[in-house]
């Protein structure tokens, strides 16, 4: 009884700093907005913060601000729900995975991922609960150096789903480079041994999201994309050619970057293959596949691949050029809507700024960045990190509500993040 009364206290300054907050975003005027807020001190903003993320997602200026004096308790309660002993019925559910196909054409159109991890064991939660669902084939390259207990809760979440595996040979430090590249290739081989069958292969790393539902992603491909692979890039310049310095740094009309590198190559590409350069993300078909895996231009070219700088950046594109490769775009330039990236040196122009921070001239998403990622045409957004932990939370009830506002069928409760709301209703918009 006494422990109740000394919970009472919290609870009502709790609740009075939350009315206080949603009041002041629902009832903020441009005016004020300019004008330097009175922040509580750090607050609790929520399991799932949808009054914050409201303002967010519509831009009020105040919200993001708000949004740095708030705790995110969200990837703790994903870790402690993996942790905690059950069977695998209760995690699924706990952790609000899809367990039915949402329509007849999404049932029948299944894709596969290959998902490259090394770190953020909560994040890998999120973003592999919104692109799941059961007709589609998952497969999940562990980095080898990940640590042991990292490794551990990897598999015992995957080994409660039939349709995702951890790839059978891992490579160390598949962060880029040629062991990125052969992690793709080492999950593509169990893809295509799988019994599990494919329409489509798509890549992820740990620091993607999802902005298209299943079914989005799956109307762009068969409507722009049909029986064709997307590996946006372009054939490198003469005037890059001709240098001999040491790797350039180009940039795509998109907002894409490349590494051009090799600018004179120790060793000239196999069967007088003309190289591309491009993103190392793709929409590959399953016979374009079965052709890089078997192909003997595509073994020799892998294998010519390990001597030089940033392979998985030309690999997929240059294959992908070749007329007789199927399902090959030989005339194709950076046109694919794979990825949405704030690179720093578009800022001005293609965005206007990044509103968490820079990483390698690349924005790691801030709260600030929602509205411009939501209203992107791309498939994805990267980059995600920990440090901003509220920008995924916020993304994946938006993403949610989406994926549950289209389906055909009865959905279950357990596939919300929580019950509907007014604030539902504001994200679903």
């Amino acid at each position: 009884m006494s422990q109740l009364r000394a919970t009472k206290p919290g609870l009502l300054v709790c609740t009075a700093v939350c009315i206080f907050i949603f009041i002041y975003l629902r009832n903020l005027t441009p005016e004020e907005a300019e004008e330097e807020p009175t922040h509580p001190a750090v607050v609790e903003c929520g399991f799932y913060p949808d009054e914050l993320c409201s303002a967010l997602f519509e831009g009020k200026e105040a919200a993001p601000q708000i949004a740095k004096f708030c705790r995110n308790p969200h990837g703790s309660e994903i870790l402690a729900h993996l942790h905690r002993p059950g069977n695998c019925s209760r995690i699924s559910q706990e952790l609000h995975f899809i367990t039915r196909p949402l329509s007849a054409e999404e049932a029948s159109f299944s894709l596969a991922y290959i998902v490259t991890i090394h770190k953020e064991l909560a994040m890998f939660v999120q973003l592999l609960r919104a692109v799941y669902v059961p007709q589609n084939v998952y497969c999940i390259h562990v980095d080898e150096k990940a640590p042991k207990k990292y490794k551990t809760a990897v598999q015992s979440l995957v080994n409660c789903f039939e349709n995702i595996f951890i790839s059978s040979k891992r490579e160390k430090m598949a962060y880029t480079g040629f062991r990125r590249l052969q992690a793709d290739i080492n999950c593509m081989r169990d893809l295509v041994h799988s019994k599990f069958q494919w329409n489509y292969v798509i890549n992820l790393c740990g620091q993607d999201f999802p902005i298209k539902t299943n079914k989005e992603i799956i109307h762009y491909i068969r409507s722009k994309w049909k029986d064709k692979n997307i590996t946006p890039g372009v054939i490198q310049s003469p005037s890059i050619k001709s240098k001999t310095s040491q790797s350039h740094l180009e940039f795509s009309p998109e907002g894409d970057i490349y590494v051009s590198p090799n600018a004179g190559f120790k060793v000239e590409p196999p069967h007088n293959l003309t190289i591309y350069f491009g993103s190392a993300y793709y929409v590959l078909t399953r016979k374009f596949v079965e052709f890089v895996l078997t192909d003997i231009r595509a073994k020799d070219m892998l294998q010519w691949s390990q001597d030089i700088h940033g392979p998985e950046r030309h690999y997929w594109v240059t294959l992908n050029r070749l007329k007789d490769a199927p399902g090959s775009t030989p005339n194709a330039g950076w046109e694919g809507n794979i990825r949405a990236v704030k690179w720093r040196n578009k800022e001005g122009t293609v965005h206007e700024g990044c509103k968490g921070h820079y990483a390698q001239d690349t924005c790691v998403y801030g709260p600030g960045d929602l509205p411009w990622i939501i209203q992107s045409p791309s498939l994805f957004a990267n980059q995600f990190d920990s440090t901003e932990p509220l920008v995924v939370s916020c993304l994946e009830r938006w993403h949610r509500l989406r994926v549950l506002g289209q389906a055909e069928g009865p959905v279950e409760a357990h596939w919300h993040f929580q019950r509907e709301s007014h604030f539902n209703t504001e994200l679903n918009r």
